[in-house]
């Protein structure tokens, strides 16, 4: 009975213990596994205060981040207090004082320390990349060497000019492929370099960066780009050829030169102009060079009551005797129009340019014509115009007026023209070379850049 009663008492003199919580069931495929909640013991151990504050502080001494940590334990609440390196260690305290056992829960007033005295563990930090660079130095000189070596081949064989003016079409196009094998050779050697030393993160951020200011630059540089892509279309294009005489939009001129960034003509007059390549790939360009037979045409107005239909026989007759004007195709005359005082008629004859200037033979035409037309009795009339005065408007001394008119056209016709030997020189409607000999000779003066015009005589014209 004794003995009963002895282990009665014992049982009941037995602090409990805290209850552990229940092993977690495993992790299944569909959901992660919860934590289970941990249960708070109604019990309190005798001395478990102390135990809980002795094992943090144990863990904490172990830990430079955590030396001036205090701790104070009270019915298994935790509060920590005192200063840490930095924000990351004030997490990190607090979960590990929650994982010590018997701690109901943490008051976590720690603080960073952003003393002087206290980033002496950043200076070390600091101290040891500085020794690691140090250490490094061997392998980013190889890295640097093969970078350079890369780059090496890519400008070995970007060298090659006899080969790529074989290949591609012209220099211009040459000298693109050329520079961006050196740009592929140099970009490729820099991943190489950077992936030996292990800073292949560095270099994404550089390529993202790069294309951001890529992108800026291409919104900001956008005539420019859209120019020299002008430039390369025109030089494998080819439409025209050095000395054509063309008409690009409202600007003539003769050609001198295209280059990869303008095309330069002589306008007739003798001036230089300078055309965007980008505005003349864009442009309608008329070029009078391309073909030898060209047309010209002048109208004249014959009088209402004359026959248009002969005077337009009598000009076609004298075009065709011109000798400056082709047979083939056969000059013509049309009935365009019927004016205020006379009917008016468009001439149009065709000569070859190899052989005749055009203005000479449209100089010579148009008077030729006029000449015949007046000597076989065909009037030329100015305009006339009615003029009706209002009755009511005061009374004008038209016979003093009459009168005066009346002289006037006495005297005029009394006046004859001068007469003017017309000579040989006057008839020649050989071309002009002036403006074309003018462009040969700025050709020639600046031979040096004859390498940076695209215009190839070799190819076909567009």
């Amino acid at each position: 009975m004794m003995r009963w009663l002895a282990a009665l008492s014992l049982a009941f003199s037995t602090p409990a213990l805290a209850i552990l919580p229940s092993a977690p069931e495993p992790a299944s495929e569909e959901a992660p596994p919860q934590a289970p909640e941990q249960e708070i013991d109604a019990t309190i151990d005798e001395g478990s205060d102390e135990r809980i504050a002795g094992r943090i502080e144990g863990i904490f001494a172990e830990l430079p981040a955590f030396r001036q940590v205090e701790v104070g334990v009270s019915s298994g609440v935790v509060t920590l207090s005192g200063v840490v390196p930095d924000q990351d260690a004030v997490a990190r305290a607090e979960a590990i004082a929650g994982r010590v056992s018997g701690v109901v829960t943490v008051e976590n007033d720690l603080e960073r320390d952003v003393s002087i005295a206290a980033q002496g563990e950043g200076l070390n930090a600091l101290a040891d990349r500085w020794s690691q660079f140090l250490a490094m130095l061997p392998l980013i000189g190889l890295a640097l060497a093969v970078w350079a070596g890369i780059a090496l081949v890519g400008y070995l064989i970007a060298g090659l000019g006899a080969l790529w003016h074989r290949i591609a079409p012209n220099s211009f196009l040459a000298e693109l492929i050329a520079s961006a094998i050196r740009f592929v050779f140099v970009v490729g050697g820099l991943v190489v370099a950077l992936d030996m030393i292990g800073a292949a993160a560095l270099l994404g951020a550089v390529l993202g960066g790069a294309g951001l200011i890529g992108l800026a630059l291409g919104f900001a540089l956008r005539d420019t780009i859209e120019n020299y892509v002008a430039s390369l279309m025109l030089s494998l294009r080819q439409p025209f050829r050095a000395n054509d005489w063309v008409l690009i939009g409202d600007l003539e001129g003769r050609v001198i030169r295209l280059t990869s960034r303008a095309t330069i003509l002589m306008t007739l007059d003798g001036n230089h102009l300078r055309i965007p390549n980008s505005q003349v790939f864009k442009a309608v360009i008329i070029n009078f060079t391309r073909n030898p037979q060209r047309r010209f045409q002048f109208d004249l107005g014959v009088d209402a009551d004359d026959d248009a239909r002969a005077a337009r026989k009598l000009g076609r007759e004298v075009l065709e005797g011109l000798d400056f004007i082709l047979p083939e195709p056969a000059p013509e005359a049309r009935i365009i129009e019927v004016g205020d005082s006379n009917v008016v008629i468009r001439f149009l004859g065709w000569i070859d340019q190899n052989q005749t200037d055009w203005w000479k033979a449209q100089s010579q035409a148009i008077p030729a014509v006029k000449e015949a037309l007046e000597n076989a009795g065909f009037g030329l009339p100015e305009p006339i115009y009615r003029l009706r005065f209002d009755p009511r408007s005061a009374t004008l001394p038209f016979e003093n007026r009459a009168e005066g008119t009346r002289e006037k056209e006495q005297e005029a016709a009394s006046r004859k023209a001068p007469q003017i030997t017309v000579t040989e020189a006057d008839e020649d409607v050989r071309p002009v070379d002036e403006i074309v000999e003018m462009v040969e000779e700025e050709r020639r003066q600046t031979g040096g850049e004859q390498d940076k015009d695209l215009l190839d005589h070799a190819r076909p014209v567009e």
